[in-house]
Order: C-alpha cells, then sequence, then structure tokens
C-alpha cells in the first residue's frame, strides 16, 4: 500500500464527507421540550437539512456532502447558526446522553402531518417506544458520512479489480471497509466518547438497569472508566438485536438477512399487536419493522427515490457511501465535532479501506461486538484488554497499531493541504492513546468534580455556554433569507404532500413493503 501512495498521494483526497447531528431541545428549565418543532424551522418531514430523529425536541442537522470537511463544518455552523435564531428560551443540549427527562411520557414522539409517509414515520416511532421505550430513543450522536473519491476506485479497480465491474468492485470494496470499522471502530469509542455518566432519571422506565452502574453523587450513575455508555447495551447496543445475524461479506448477502428479519414474525412483538382497535402500535410485527431499526456502527447507504426502501436502493444502484455512527456529541465543542477529529476519522476510514478485510464468521462478530462493548463500558481502565484474532491484547497496543497504519494515509491526504492537519490530528490522538486522562470522557469526569455538581448541571452549563457562542455569531442577512426560503418551501412541499389524493393508510403501507415505488 505504502509504494502506491507514494506515487499518487493525491488519490486519497476529495472523497465527499457530509455529517448528521441530532441534539435535543431544552426548555428554559433544563427539562426537554414538550413544545412542537419550531415552525420557523420548516416542516421535519420534508427540509433537506433541519428534521427531527425519534421524538419531537431531538432535532437532527444534516449538511451537504463536501470534498473539504471545512465546508461540510462551516455549512454546520451556519445550520446551527440559524437553528439558534428561532429558539426562544431554549437551547440544544451539548451532551449525547438526556437530561431533564422524565420516564418515556415525557418523551414526545416526532410528528409529521397527515400525509402517509409523514403517519409512517410516526407510527415507525411509536413501534420503537413499544419494543424499547421511548428513552432510548432520546439519545443524540453525530453520523458521519463519506464517498470514497471516484479516482481512487477507478485506480484501484484498474490494479485489483479488472475482473470484475467497476460497481461490483466498489460494493465489495465498501463491505470490505465496513468488516474492517467493525474490527477497529471500538477506537472511535476510546478517543472520541464523550457519554461515561448518565442521569439517574434516565432510568425511570427501565430501573433495573441502575445495578450495573456506581453512583457518582445523588444524580448521576456512571462507570468509572466508561467512555461511550451511549453504545453499551443501554444505549444503541440494543440486546433486543444481540442475535441477528447481519450478513457484512457480500452486498447481497447484507440486503438478504436484513430483508429476512424485516419480514420475520417476532413473538414478543405480535404481543405488541399492530393496529389495535383501528390503531397502529408499530408498522408491523417483525424482528424488525424497517431497515433503520438496525441499530449498527456502520451502514452501507445509498440515495433513496421517493418512498424507496433502503434495502431497495442498495439492490438497485449499490452502495454510494458509508454511515458512521459510532460518534458521540462533544460536550466543548459548539458543533459537537471539530476538524481534527473529521480529519481523524477520513483518514481510518480510508485505512479501513485500503487493508486487507478477510471475511466475518459469526464467532468474530461476537467478538467485534463484545470488544465495543468493553470499550463503552471500560476503555479507559488501565491494562484494559480486547482479543484480537483469538488473542488478548491491551487497548493501548493495538490502538498504536492502527495508529502506526494510518501514518502514510495521513501524509498522503496531507499532500494537497497546508499546516499538515491529518498528521497533526493523528498525533494529536496517540497522545489520546498513551494517556487516557486527556480524552473527552475522562475530561466530563474531571469537569463534574469540580464543579462539584451532577452530569445534568455539567451539560446545563456547557450548553449555555454553546448558545453565549452562537448569540455572537449571527448570520448575514443573505444566507439567513437563504433558510428562510428553505423552510418556507418544505412548509408548501409538505402542504402539497397532504393535498394531494393518497390511497388508504394501509394500503399504502402493503404497498411500501412489496417495493411499490408509486405509493404516495
Amino acid at each position: 500500500m505504502t509504494h502506491w501512495l507514494t506515487n499518487h498521494p493525491h488519490l486519497l483526497s476529495g472523497g465527499f464527507k457530509g455529517i448528521e447531528k441530532e441534539s435535543l431541545r431544552i426548555n428554559a428549565q433544563g427539562l426537554i421540550s414538550q413544545a412542537t418543532h419550531p415552525h420557523a424551522l420548516g416542516s421535519a418531514l420534508t427540509h433537506s437539512q433541519i428534521t427531527t430523529d425519534y421524538s419531537e425536541a431531538l432535532i437532527e442537522l444534516i449538511t451537504s456532502p463536501y470534498a473539504d470537511i471545512q465546508n461540510t463544518l462551516d455549512e454546520l455552523q451556519k445550520i446551527h447558526q440559524f437553528v439558534y435564531e428561532n429558539l426562544g428560551q431554549e437551547q440544544l443540549l451539548c451532551a449525547s446522553m438526556p437530561c431533564g427527562i422524565d420516564g418515556d411520557e415525557s418523551i414526545r414522539i416526532a410528528e409529521y402531518g397527515t400525509s402517509n409517509i409523514g403517519r409512517m414515520k410516526h407510527i415507525y416511532r411509536h413501534g420503537l417506544w413499544h419494543r424499547y421505550g421511548r428513552t432510548m430513543q432520546a439519545i443524540a450522536g453525530i453520523h458521519f458520512n463519506y464517498s470514497v473519491p471516484q479516482h481512487l476506485w477507478t485506480y484501484l479497480h484498474e490494479q485489483q479489480g479488472k475482473n470484475q465491474s467497476l460497481e461490483a468492485f466498489k460494493n465489495a470494496s465498501y463491505f470490505g471497509l465496513i468488516r474492517n470499522f467493525q474490527r477497529i471502530g471500538w477506537l472511535i469509542l476510546y478517543l472520541f466518547g464523550a457519554s461515561p455518566a448518565i442521569c439517574k432519571n434516565f432510568f425511570k422506565s427501565r430501573p433495573s438497569l441502575m445495578a450495573q452502574f456506581e453512583e457518582f453523587d445523588n444524580g448521576t450513575l456512571y462507570h468509572p472508566y466508561a467512555t461511550s455508555l451511549r453504545m453499551s447495551d443501554i444505549g444503541y447496543k440494543s440486546k433486543n438485536q444481540a442475535d441477528l445475524a447481519i450478513d457484512y461479506n457480500t452486498l447481497d448477502g447484507y440486503v438478504q438477512s436484513l430483508s429476512a428479519a424485516i419480514s420475520t414474525p417476532y413473538s414478543d412483538y405480535e404481543k405488541i399487536g399492530v393496529c389495535v382497535s383501528g390503531e397502529y402500535k408499530q408498522l408491523n410485527a417483525n424482528i424488525l419493522q424497517i431497515e433503520n431499526e438496525f441499530y449498527s456502527i456502520m451502514r452501507p447507504k445509498q440515495i433513496a427515490q421517493s418512498c424507496e426502501k433502503p434495502t431497495a436502493a442498495l439492490r438497485r444502484a449499490g452502495v454510494e457511501y458509508v454511515e458512521m455512527r459510532a460518534l458521540d456529541l462533544n460536550p466543548f465543542q459548539p458543533l459537537g465535532i471539530d476538524e481534527p477529529t473529521a480529519r481523524f476519522i477520513e483518514a481510518l476510514l480510508l485505512t479501513c479501506l485500503l487493508t486487507e478485510s478477510p471475511v466475518i464468521t459469526t464467532e468474530e462478530l461476537r467478538v467485534n461486538n463484545a470488544n465495543q462493548l468493553i470499550v463503552a463500558n471500560q476503555g479507559r481502565k488501565p491494562s484494559v484488554e480486547l482479543v484480537r484474532q483469538g488473542k488478548a491484547i491491551s487497548l493501548q497496543a493495538w490502538a498504536r497499531d492502527i495508529l502506526q497504519q494510518m501514518q502514510p494515509i495521513c501524509e498522503a491526504l496531507d499532500e494537497n493541504e497546508t499546516g499538515q492537519p491529518y498528521a497533526q490530528s493523528l498525533a494529536l490522538q496517540a497522545r489520546l492513546v498513551e494517556n487516557a486522562d486527556l480524552t473527552p470522557s475522562a475530561q466530563m469526569l474531571v469537569q463534574m468534580r469540580q464543579m462539584n455538581k451532577p452530569f445534568a448541571c455539567f451539560a446545563l452549563t456547557q450548553s449555555t455556554v454553546h448558545t453565549h457562542f452562537f448569540a455572537t455569531q449571527p448570520l448575514d442577512n443573505a444566507t439567513r433569507q437563504t433558510f428562510v426560503d428553505s423552510a418556507n418551501a418544505s412548509h408548501q412541499k409538505q402542504q402539497a404532500l397532504e393535498n394531494i389524493a393518497q390511497p388508504a393508510f394501509d394500503e399504502f403501507l402493503k404497498n411500501y413493503f412489496l417495493g411499490n415505488p408509486r405509493v404516495n
């Protein structure tokens, strides 16, 4: 790998990067907002940049993809500025783990209007409530979207994949990237995990889970060496899905195994019922209602057409990009992410692409998941060990190996940059590998101890810092007007959807799962 990189370093640059960032709206009392998604921000159903995730209060901000990560971050900042100008007395919670919630009923499920697609999105969230509870759905994170530069695909295909079409080569290579990320993605949790503590009221609807934690103070539970409880089995590593054997070895295998989960009944969910007394409780009673219910640290993605299932989009056009979902919000950064973090992630994903990636067995899948849980719960513990190729290895030793593999990638990416930002980011993370006290998760606990305050107070204080930051960063009038116009257009688009004649919802749902594109 090093030889051709030396001769063709430019090939690695120019991959498109996009960011999706979730944040919980909290009111002036520090509680989760009960207010409707602000009208000035547009329609959550049809706006391309400002929407909601699970709850009405869980806002999601989406950038366009850019070749230069600084452009991505600049756009994310502008979206934030517009949102903050329209929040009134509310603010965005800086942390991934929610504060100010009071059991499931305090979390208002997101609403998307009266169109069939809007109803489907709302009912899907009802199903998540009945299956997992609403509290887990109030957790926020960042998704990092990445597509490999086209010129790199062309070169790699000529060198390695002439016996298959370019599209088949790309699909196989993206799945190789995903498999390698499953092997080493725990490093993201260690370096950037920022959810070592949780408010006690997070467990109001699931009190039995509290026993596994230590008490930080009267309002906070934690694991002393945790990095990302968001990515533990009380967050998005759901035990309900622990036995799902999703195939990551081929595109066909992935689509087939995921489709099987969407079409296979599950007895516990059958007991809930689907449409009870004329009211939908979930979309179906299968293992997964739809593809998005499967919580994984990385997804292969293709841009879907209107009302097209994600698996159908992958089957139609292959993998367009990957969505990395392991990143917590960094409470010390107003955007929840900074440029060095983004550059490190890009280099890590390219390392995953360019490193040999054997197929994953069911046993290795189990080991990979176990490694991720160890790092999520106790990744900063001195001498913590993981399992690599059947043998125990210290987290630090494995992390050093990964960073060493990344060095030529960072050098190549820096070829067209000023100031070697990729190498600098690599050096920054190397210091965190050698000293766990420098990680965001450790720094959060340090500040909580210094403040002598619970997690909720830390998060609210830091959120207010970010609110003040954006208050001093007003948009220029032209940019603001662009956002206003987009918001107005999104409301008009939703209204148009609701005004057209639509089939009965039962028929719409049947057609959707049959893969009929003309369902709205």
